[in-house]
């Protein structure tokens, strides 16, 4: 989750919630939306309180429950110049709350790790029992689902694939199928796992991959879509490895 300044927080809580009070005080009258300008400031409201509300729910997920009446009332006293606290205090309350996110938010993500290793490992262990998948000295888990009959590329090598990456969970994180467009890469700047297990594809073939995750992302991960210390798994379809063009010889042509 992306943490908002102290000061854009104050701004969008008194905004939406500020309006909220307002829209209470008209008994709850439908807003009269006939000018551009008039939908113009509705559509703002609207697009502030969307977001909020988001912003708050997570806020909530880490522990954080903000009191909706007192975001209310600070607004409303502050229209009437009647607020309880000082500007600077204020800057420091807010300050500290953006502080105590961020820590708590760093906080998850570290026991997420610490969960994620240990279930990698436990998982890796029992995987690598089941009949077809073969274990590397690095620790790479591969079976072979479709064997091709073409070369083999070389680190060095590009190469064209259609793959799908998926959690433990078996929820799907990336694919070039979804996307219906072939990935192409140098294989020396991927994911280890993927360096090493690549190279052991005929082109035609496709193999799924259990990629630990010291040969993927490791104990940082890639937010915000992979969590640290994640085990992944990809099937992989190589469909071709593609050779740099000859250049051209200059006097050739008779």
């Amino acid at each position: 989750m992306k943490l908002l300044k102290p000061t854009v927080i104050a701004l969008s809580l008194v905004a939406v919630f500020g309006c909220q009070q307002e829209a209470k005080k008209e008994e709850n009258k439908a807003p009269v939306l006939e000018t551009e300008i008039q939908k113009q400031a509705y559509g703002l409201g609207a697009s502030i309180g969307m977001y909020m509300e988001r912003n708050l729910a997570e806020q909530e997920k880490l522990g954080v429950t903000l009191d909706k009446k007192l975001i209310m009332q600070g607004f409303l006293d502050s229209l009437d110049g009647k607020a309880l606290l000082k500007q600077d205090e204020i800057q420091t309350l807010l300050t500290s709350l953006d502080a105590t996110m961020k820590q708590k938010q760093q906080e998850k993500i570290a026991k997420q790790a610490e969960d994620n290793l240990a279930e990698g490992q436990k998982f890796l262990a029992e995987n690598a029992k089941k009949e077809g998948v073969t274990v590397t000295e690095s620790g790479l888990q591969y079976e072979v689902l479709k064997a091709g009959e073409g070369e083999k590329p070389k680190a060095t090598d590009t190469v064209k694939v259609h793959y799908k990456g998926t959690f433990l969970n078996g929820e799907t994180f990336d694919s070039s199928y979804d996307r219906n467009q072939p990935a192409v890469f140098p294989l020396n700047r991927v994911i280890k796992g993927w360096t090493e297990g690549v190279q052991l594809m005929p082109v035609g073939s496709k193999f799924k991959f259990t990629i630990p995750s010291d040969l993927a992302y490791g104990p940082v991960g890639s937010p915000p879509r992979i969590p640290g210390n994640a085990v992944l798994q990809f099937e992989v379809e190589l469909l071709e490895i593609e050779k740099p063009e000859q250049p051209t010889q200059v006097g050739d042509d008779k």
